[in-house]
């Protein structure tokens, strides 16, 4: 069978070729041993065991993959949390109105060029948990233009939230593919507690998701990487007080993600602070507040001076990703006070 150059995909490194006739190839026992089979989402394709590779209809030479990779355009994606609404919008929250905070949040979004494709909103998006509050957070995301997916944490109303967050741009759903990613957002809210918990019902939910991502792609093929989202962390971020209220049970988290290699990114709340570690190959990311942030590090309650903020995220089809934190220049007089909110 005859290999010839496929013009539209040449690289730098390395020629891409494309078989003339897929179908012929298909069990060809007269290859030689030079070669394998190998499943693709289009076709079967023959490439060479050693430094051939596929890619979509394509064979390219296995050190342009990463190059090709990152030619692609990456999916980018900010990451909102721990927003604190009022009903009133004059309202603050330690001495800060969260509204001016949040404006000044989404301006800094409007001006980024180009724009997130999307925005996740990981939790504690209302402080009172009031259908108004929800709304106003409706009309807040209007100038975004931007399709965008919630999740609940413990100041939530979570009938409130579904009552209210659920038009277009705005979108309801806890499961959805955006850019050769996996999203998967899930609830660790408990009523009337400040504690996250994962009910089993949601543990099974995320292990059914994972495995029909998993199983879709056949055992040949590997599944598109994949974004899990909640709002507590699950570890400790040594800071005594707010460690009390992590997520209790992360240890079943654990075992869920464990079973599936596709998880590359766990994204949070709840700490009001940046956040970075990494476990069994994720990298878990806690993100802070576009309110007030607390103290890194603190025994008891304390706020810190930083700005508030937001994480912004580009995600490639080969599962690497990159990160960064943006600051606000907001500023209030905040309560340094206060014990607890």
């Amino acid at each position: 069978m005859k290999l010839r150059p496929f013009k539209p995909c040449v690289l730098q490194q390395g020629l891409v070729y494309q078989f003339s006739s897929v179908a012929r190839i298909i069990n060809n026992k007269s290859a030689g041993a030079g070669y394998q089979e190998v499943a693709t989402p289009t076709a079967q394709l023959l490439c060479l065991k050693s430094n051939i590779l596929p890619f979509g209809n394509c064979l390219l030479e296995r050190k342009s993959v990463s190059a090709i990779m990152k030619q692609v355009s990456p999916l980018s994606i900010a990451q909102i949390t721990d927003i604190h609404l009022f009903t009133d919008d004059n309202q603050k929250l330690l001495g800060l109105p969260t509204t001016q905070s949040f404006q000044a949040v989404i301006e800094r979004l409007l001006s980024l060029q180009p724009q997130p494709d999307l925005l996740l909103l990981t939790g504690d998006l209302s402080q009172d948990g009031t259908p108004e509050s929800y709304e106003r957070l409706q009309d807040l995301l209007i100038p975004l233009e931007m399709p965008t997916y919630w999740l609940s944490g413990n100041h939530d109303c979570i009938s409130a939230m579904q009552q209210v967050l659920n038009r277009a741009p705005i979108s309801p759903r806890k499961a959805f593919t955006q850019g050769g990613w996996n999203f998967l957002l899930i609830d660790s809210s408990v009523p009337g507690c400040v504690h996250g918990n994962l009910s089993l019902e949601t543990l099974d939910w995320l292990d059914f998701r994972l495995r029909l991502m998993s199983d879709s792609f056949g055992s040949n093929s590997v599944p598109h990487p994949t974004v899990v989202a909640l709002h507590h962390p699950p570890f400790r971020v040594n800071s005594h007080w707010l460690d009390t209220s992590k997520l209790q049970n992360p240890e079943v988290f654990f075992a869920v993600l464990d079973r599936y290699p596709q998880v590359k990114l766990v994204l949070f709340g709840h700490i009001h602070q940046e956040f970075n570690r990494q476990r069994n190959g994720v990298h878990y990311l806690g993100s802070p507040s576009t309110s007030v942030q607390f103290e890194p590090q603190s025994s008891s309650f304390s706020l810190s001076h930083e700005k508030p903020g937001l994480r912004l995220l580009k995600l490639y089809p080969d599962g690497s990703w990159e990160t960064r934190i943006e600051r606000v220049a907001y500023s209030h007089k905040l309560d340094l006070a206060a014990t607890g909110y």
